[in-house]
C-alpha cells in the first residue's frame, strides 16, 4: 500500500521518480485518492505508472498528434489511428492492415531479445484486427559501426539487431521484405528498431481493438505470464542509462514457436466468429490491454488475477498486471462461444485461462485470493495527463561552407560508394527470408542472379486468386530532418513518394515512426512538431491518408540525442503485379531521361557527411510536381523499360545502381543538367527520377512527358560507367570493378 494521502512532498517526488512519475502527477493522484477517501494498492499506482507513461498516453505529443493528423483520412479508409493498426480498402472485399513500431529501447540494453521482441509485438497488432500476418519491415539506425565507446560495441548491437530480426521472422514463417538502414555517431549507444508488419482481412472479418458487449469473458490466450517485461513502458518513456540491471529486466523475451500456432488460432476462430473484440498484449501488459480495450467499448469488467496463468509461481499481483511478457492476446467472447474456442485452442495446442467478464460500471475491479485489491474508474486510469510543452525554434551558427572540389573522381567513388550509408545491403537483407509465403513479387534486390540491384519498393501480392498487390517502402532522411525539421520531414516523404513510382505504383497510405529525443528541450519539440506539420501537409496536398503512427521520445543516453527521425512507411497499390517496373537498365542503346527537378544544393546529402560540410537549411521543394509525373508515367507506361529514384548519393549513385542489376551501363553527359559538377552528381533533394526508354517509343515518351522538367542524360551502353560534365570526363570504368567496391562495403562490419 502507498501512502500517498498524507504524503509530503519528499516521499511524492520519491514515489514519481521510482515510478515514471513526475511531482505533478504524484499530486494528481493524491487529489483523486483524496476524492474516494483512501490510499491506492500497489497494483493502482502500478497501472496508473503503466498508463500515464509517455510510451502509453502520449502526453507530450498528444495536442500536436490531433492538432495535425486528426482530418487525414479518406474515403477508402476504414479504421485509422483508433485502433491498434490501420485497415484500408484492398479491393472490394479485402482490407490491408498496417502499422509500425518502435522498440528502441530495449534495442539498446538487449540488441537480440529487444529487436527480436519488436518484430513479435507488431504482429500482433495485425493480428488484433483479425489479418493475417504477410510482410514485415525494419527500418534501422545504428550509431558509427567503428565505435567502441558505449556500454555495448555498434557492431555488437548491428549484428545482434539483425539477428533478432532474422530469427523471429525466420521461424514465425512470416517474410521480412522491405525497410531501411542508416548509420551515424548520433545513434551511438541508441539504436532506433521501427518494425512494420502488413496484413490482409477480409472485410467482414474485422476485429475491433474494444469489447462493447456485457457478460462477454475475457481469455487471455498464447504464452504465460512471467517477471520479463515488467515496467517496460516505463523504461521506454525516459532517457536511457544503460547500466541499470532494472532495465535489461524490462526487456520482454521472444518466442516465435508460440507465435506461429497462435496466429493459426486467432485467425481460426475470428474465422468462425467467435471473438468479439481482441487486443494484444505488449506494453504495459494486461494493465494497458484490459483497461483501453473496456473503456473503447464503454464497458468495464471484474478480473481475477488468480486465473492468469503463470510462468513464475512467485509473482506479486501487480507484477502479474503489469508484466509484459510476450505471445499473449486478450479476447472478449460470448459465453456461449466458449465450448468452440477451447476446441480451437486445444486443435492448435494453444493455452488459455478465463480471466473476467465484463460489466456495466465506470470502475475496473480486480480481484486476487478472495480480496479486491483494484477499484479504479476506467475514465481517470486511461486518460492520462496532456502537456504543452514549451518549444522554441534552434539557433543555428552560421558557418561559411567551403565545397570540397574532388580532384580525382575515379579513386573518389569506389570509395564514397563502400561507405555504409550507401553500399549495398546484401550483408544484412540475405539474413531474412523475403520469400517464404511465395507472395513477395518484387523483392529487395533485383536483377540478374549474383549481379542483383536495389529495389526502389518491394511489392507482394497478398491474395491467390488476384493480381493486386501492395507497394512498400520505409525509411527516412534523419540527415536532413536535423538541419530543417519541415523541409527535411518533406524530403523523406518525396522518397517514398518517389519509391512507390518508380514501382509503378499508386501511392495509397502512410505509417508514421517518429522518434525524437527528450521533449522536454524546447529544440527538440520545435522539430517534432515542424514533424509533424510537414506531414499533415503533404498528405493534404497529394491527396494521402495518414492511417496509423507511433511516437518515440526520450531517444538520448549520456547527454546526447539521436537525430530527429521521422520514419515513413508508405503503401502504395497495384492493379497487376505483372506491370511492376523494377530498376535495373534492360537493354543497350536505349536513351535515359531524368525527369523531375533537382535542387541546386548539396545539403543534408552523403557528400556533405563525406567532407563533413555544415548547412544550415533544406531549399522548398515543389513537391506536388510528383503528382504530374505520376500521371505522365501512367501514360508512358509501355515506352518505359526501367527507373530508379534519385535519393542518397544523388544523381551517380542512382546510375550506378541501375547498371549493377544487369551489367548495362550508360554513357551519360550532364552538361544540360544546372548546378556545378558535384551537384549535379550528389545533390539528394528534388523529385527527379531517372527512366530508361524503350529506344522505340523516345518520341512517344517525350511527348507524354510534356510539361514535365525532362532532359536526356545519355544512352546505355554494354558493361562500363562513363560519365562526363561538358569536356570533363568524371568516370569511365567497367561496372564489375565499381559493383566489386559498393557490394562489399559491410564485409567489415557483418
Amino acid at each position: 500500500m502507498y501512502n500517498i494521502i498524507n504524503s509530503d512532498e519528499k516521499y511524492l517526488n520519491d514515489t514519481g521518480k521510482d515510478l515514471g512519475l513526475t511531482y505533478n502527477e504524484m499530486l494528481m493522484l493524491k487529489d483523486y485518492f483524496k476524492g474516494i477517501n483512501r490510499d491506492p494498492s500497489d497494483i493502482e499506482i502500478q497501472a496508473i505508472a503503466q498508463a500515464w507513461s509517455e510510451h502509453s498516453c502520449y502526453k507530450s505529443s498528444k495536442i500536436y498528434l490531433k492538432k495535425y493528423f486528426s482530418d487525414l483520412k479518406s474515403d477508402y479508409t476504414i479504421l485509422t489511428m483508433e485502433e491498434d493498426a490501420a485497415v484500408v480498402s484492398f479491393n472490394d472485399d479485402y482490407a490491408y492492415v498496417v502499422k509500425m513500431e518502435s522498440h528502441n529501447h530495449p534495442s539498446a540494453i538487449e540488441p537480440y531479445g529487444g529487436a527480436a521482441t519488436g518484430v513479435g509485438g507488431i504482429i500482433r497488432d495485425v493480428l488484433c484486427m483479425g489479418a493475417q500476418p504477410v510482410a514485415l519491415i525494419d527500418s534501422l539506425y545504428f550509431g558509427n559501426p567503428d565505435s567502441n565507446t558505449g556500454f555495448l560495441s555498434e557492431r555488437f548491437i548491428l549484428n545482434r539487431v539483425v539477428a533478432g530480426i532474422r530469427d523471429y521472422g525466420n521461424r514465425v514463417g512470416i517474410p521480412t521484405v522491405s525497410g531501411s538502414v542508416e548509420f551515424d555517431e548520433h545513434y551511438n549507444s541508441m539504436p532506433l528498431v521501427n518494425a512494420g508488419c502488413i496484413g490482409i482481412v477480409r472485410k467482414d472479418k474485422i476485429v475491433r481493438s474494444r469489447v462493447t458487449e456485457i457478460d462477454d469473458l475475457l481469455i487471455v490466450c498464447g504464452g504465460r505470464t512471467g517477471k520479463d517485461g515488467i515496467h517496460g513502458v516505463n523504461f521506454a518513456s525516459k532517457i536511457l542509462n544503460e547500466n541499470d540491471e532494472n532495465n535489461r529486466k524490462a526487456v520482454q523475451l521472444g518466442n516465435p514457436i508460440i507465435k506461429e500456432p497462435l496466429i493459426h488460432a486467432i485467425l481460426e476462430a475470428n474465422d468462425l466468429n467467435l471473438i468479439d473484440g481482441m487486443k494484444d498484449l505488449g506494453g504495459g501488459g494486461l494493465s494497458s490491454a484490459v483497461s483501453e480495450m473496456l473503456y473503447a467499448g464503454g464497458v468495464s469488467a471484474v478480473i481475477d488475477l488468480n486465473n492468469v496463468l503463470l510462468k513464475d509461481n512467485n509473482m506479486e499481483p501487480w507484477e502479474i498486471w503489469v508484466s509484459e511478457s510476450q505471445e499473449r492476446m486478450f479476447l472478449a467472447i460470448n459465453k456461449s462461444n466458449l465450448e468452440k474456442i477451447d476446441s480451437v485452442f486445444k486443435k492448435w495446442g494453444i493455452e488459455y485461462s478465463i480471466i473476467g467478464k465484463t460489466v456495466k460500471n465506470n470502475n475496473l475491479i480486480i480481484n486476487y485470493n478472495g480480496e479486491k485489491i483494484m477499484d479504479m474508474d476506467l475514465k481517470f486510469l486511461t486518460s492520462g495527463p496532456v502537456y504543452s510543452r514549451n518549444f522554441k525554434k534552434p539557433v543555428i551558427n552560421m558557418e561559411v561552407i567551403t565545397e570540397n572540389k574532388i580532384k580525382n573522381y575515379s579513386d573518389f567513388i569506389p570509395k564514397f560508394i563502400s561507405n555504409p550509408n550507401l553500399c549495398s545491403r546484401f550483408n544484412i537483407v540475405r539474413q531474412y527470408d523475403f520469400t517464404v509465403r511465395g507472395n513477395t513479387i518484387l523483392k529487395p534486390f533485383t536483377g540478374f542472379p549474383n549481379r542483383e540491384t536495389h529495389s526502389d519498393a518491394v511489392a507482394i501480392k497478398p491474395l491467390e486468386d488476384s493480381y493486386n498487390g501492395l507497394c512498400i517502402t520505409s525509411g527516412s532522411r534523419p540527415g536532413m530532418v536535423n538541419i530543417d525539421p519541415y523541409n527535411g520531414t518533406v524530403e523523406t516523404l518525396i522518397e517514398a513518394y518517389k519509391n512507390i513510382l518508380c514501382s509503378n505504383g499508386d501511392p495509397d497510405s502512410i505509417i508514421d515512426a517518429l522518434n525524437f529525443g527528450n521533449p522536454e528541450k524546447p529544440e527538440t519539440m520545435y522539430k517534432f512538431i515542424e514533424t509533424a506539420h510537414a506531414i499533415s501537409d503533404f498528405c493534404k496536398n497529394m491527396g494521402l491518408p495518414l492511417v496509423s503512427g507511433n511516437v518515440s521520445l526520450y531517444n538520448e543516453t549520456d547527454n546526447r540525442e539521436i537525430m530527429p527521425t521521422p520514419n515513413i512507411l508508405m503503401i502504395g497499390k497495384t492493379k497487376d503485379i505483372r506491370e511492376l517496373k523494377t530498376v535495373e537498365f534492360k537493354d543497350v542503346n536505349n536513351p535515359v531521361f531524368i525527369a523531375g527537378t533537382t535542387v541546386n544544393s548539396l545539403a543534408g546529402s552523403e557528400y556533405a557527411r563525406y567532407f563533413n560540410l555544415n548547412y544550415q537549411e533544406i531549399d522548398d521543394i515543389d513537391y506536388k510536381e510528383l503528382l504530374k509525373i505520376k500521371g505522365c508515367i501512367k501514360k508512358a507506361h509501355g515506352s518505359i523499360k526501367s527507373m530508379h529514384d534519385v535519393s542518397s548519393g544523388g544523381l551517380l549513385l542512382t546510375l550506378l545502381e541501375m547498371s549493377f542489376g544487369s551489367n548495362i551501363g550508360i554513357d551519360a553527359n550532364l552538361t544540360g543538367l544546372n548546378g556545378k559538377t558535384d551537384i549535379k552528381l550528389f545533390s539528394e533533394m528534388g523529385t527527379s527520377i531517372v527512366i530508361e526508354v524503350d529506344k522505340k517509343h523516345e518520341e512517344k515518351f517525350i511527348n507524354d512527358f510534356s510539361g514535365v522538367n525532362v532532359k536526356k542524360i545519355g544512352y546505355t551502353v554494354e558493361g562500363s560507367i562513363i560519365i562526363t560534365d561538358g569536356n570533363t570526363e568524371i568516370i569511365r570504368e567497367k561496372i564489375g570493378n565499381l559493383r566489386n567496391a559498393w557490394e562489399h562495403g559491410l564485409d567489415r562490419y557483418i
